[in-house]
């Protein structure tokens, strides 16, 4: 039994969901989020509560129950309070900024790379602090990932991205006789 899944959802004042088919919507004063579950859970809406039961009593329903719980939990939250990703980047000459709905990166390679911003995120990139900032978690998490690994923190002089709050350990060097 998912206790997560178990735990009713309270939908708060301003924030109205709906549920037609497959597909749930959240509007909230930030936006509108949709997405598709599948008919294995249960969703039911009523009186501002989101309750979930699954239908079958296998392993596969049992694991889409409380995932699907905190899916709704993380849509509601995003139409109130956009989620926000915070990274650093660190190292001589590498720089980034935003031209138009594009990101430009010099990250010590031959040529710059050029990321696209994905629609429903803005971003901001002041000096060497990138802030990406949206109402979907999922699209925030994935773009700030996928921005990371263009050139990850490495251990022996820091250099790279990294998130705000993520530690590098640092590893001695080569020593010299």
């Amino acid at each position: 039994m998912s206790r997560i899944g178990k735990q009713e959802i309270k939908i708060p004042a301003g924030v109205e969901a709906t549920k037609s088919g497959d597909v749930l919507t959240v509007k909230g004063p930030k936006g509108t989020l949709t997405k598709v579950f599948r008919d294995d859970i249960t969703i039911n809406i009523a009186g501002g509560i989101v309750t979930l039961n699954i239908k079958r009593n296998d392993k596969f329903s049992k694991s889409l129950w409380g995932t699907y719980a905190s899916h709704i939990k993380n849509m509601i939250e995003g139409v109130r309070n956009p989620y926000q990703k915070k990274l650093i980047l660190e190292g001589v000459g590498y720089k980034s900024e935003i031209k138009g709905k594009e990101f430009i990166f010099a990250l010590g390679f031959s040529h710059p790379v050029n990321v696209k911003i994905p629609e429903g995120i803005t971003a901001t990139a002041e000096k060497n602090n990138i802030t990406i900032t949206g109402i979907d978690k999922e699209l925030v998490g994935s773009f700030t990932a996928s921005i990371r690994a263009l050139k990850k923190g490495e251990p022996y002089k820091g250099k790279g991205m990294r998130y705000e709050n993520e530690v590098l350990r640092r590893k001695q060097g080569k020593k010299t006789a």
